[in-house]
């Protein structure tokens, strides 16, 4: 039985995971990893497919700006749908070898994971013949959008586990107006969340796809942080060799560290400023960079006084903070940077 490596990534921003599919199968491609099963949760994002319908997204501009959901073109199958908090996504990177190279049976599979899942939990769950995904008495409890290459696999399911159904009214969701939506927890009647769900998502896709399941290190532990000074942020652009973007502040949080104490060590080392303590931004997302390794990033702001003295890095800029929110070549730097803009100097430090 060949193998799979399951990762429980926690939050993803949707930008950070089409690159995590992305670089995850290219290391497949090359044979450097293994089948893997990504789970995951998204913050607030409208993602179209390759067939949507643009007038399936029902909110205008303005009201997904003032509700904090994304909007992205991909190349998934399907329509528009929906990803959040509460929602349990999975993105299947595998290789399917000969007698399994059926993109409709690939689907079904993924399909009867999902069945298997809200069986599980005491849902019974179903097909509708006219459509695709998961359904309870024609609410979509699960959707499903899969991209094949040449028989490599990106993009994959989506289980409403607990999220907040009123963002499904922004659109039309998969663009079936004939029926609706719902999750576990509706159809439970109770809470559930989706760290109950997950470790059963995960046996039941190994247990349909027939693979041996295998837990995966857990993602490399690394801090951000926004250094500002009188109201801008620093941005400090590496050397050439390490990719010559520019970015915040951020490195890896050493043994016995905890994510605070890191802070204030790559905060001081990187700027050469006076930094006398770190604020927590309450953020941690999950990403990929340089290939298959996976980080989990936790975010803080800091202040600093004084001038800067590089250590690590070519050069550096003070920026707006808007300025500097667009210059970070990776979303959840971006999301940091843009956390970091509420916190002032008087809040509530975490103190390493």
């Amino acid at each position: 039985m060949s193998g799979l490596t399951i990762h429980h990534l926690g939050v993803v921003e949707y930008a950070d995971g089409l690159e995590l599919q992305r670089q995850f199968q290219e290391a497949r491609r090359a044979g450097t990893v293994g089948d893997s099963l990504m789970l995951l949760q998204h913050p607030p994002v409208l993602t179209l497919g390759r067939g949507a319908k643009r007038h399936n997204v029902l909110a205008r501009p303005e009201t997904l700006a003032q509700q904090g959901v994304e909007l992205h073109e991909t190349d998934r199958g399907g329509d528009v749908t929906y990803h959040g908090p509460g929602q349990l996504v999975g993105y299947p990177l595998l290789w399917l070898p000969p007698g399994q190279q059926d993109v409709r049976k690939y689907v079904r599979k993924i399909e009867e994971v999902m069945l298997r899942t809200c069986a599980h939990f005491g849902v019974a769950a179903g097909r509708e013949p006219q459509w695709p995904g998961v359904w309870v008495n024609r609410r979509k409890i699960a959707a499903l959008g899969v991209h094949l290459s040449r028989w490599y696999t990106r993009h994959g399911f989506a289980l409403n586990v607990d999220p907040d159904l009123t963002h499904f009214e922004l659109i039309v969701p998969c663009g079936i107006r004939e029926a609706g939506v719902t999750s576990l927890s509706r159809e439970l009647g109770r809470k559930i969340g989706v760290a109950e769900v997950e470790p059963i998502a995960a046996a039941m896709f190994a247990e349909v796809f027939e693979l041996e399941p295998a837990p995966a290190p857990p993602p490399v532990p690394t801090v951000s942080v926004v250094v500002r000074q009188q109201g801008r942020v620093l941005v400090l652009q590496r050397h050439e060799d390490k990719g010559g973007f520019w970015q915040i502040v951020t490195g890896r949080i050493e043994p016995g560290e905890t994510p605070a104490q890191a802070a204030l060590r790559e905060a001081r080392e990187e700027t050469g400023l006076s930094i006398g303590r770190v604020t927590a931004l309450d953020y941690e997302h999950s990403f990929t960079y340089g290939g298959a390794e996976l980080f989990r990033e936790h975010a803080f702001a800091a202040d600093g006084s004084g001038d800067v003295r590089l250590s690590e890095h070519r050069a550096y800029e003070w920026l707006e903070p808007a300025a500097a929110e667009a210059r970070m070549p990776f979303k959840g730097l971006a999301v940091a940077v843009r956390r970091a803009r509420s916190v002032t100097a008087g809040g509530a430090p975490n103190r390493p």
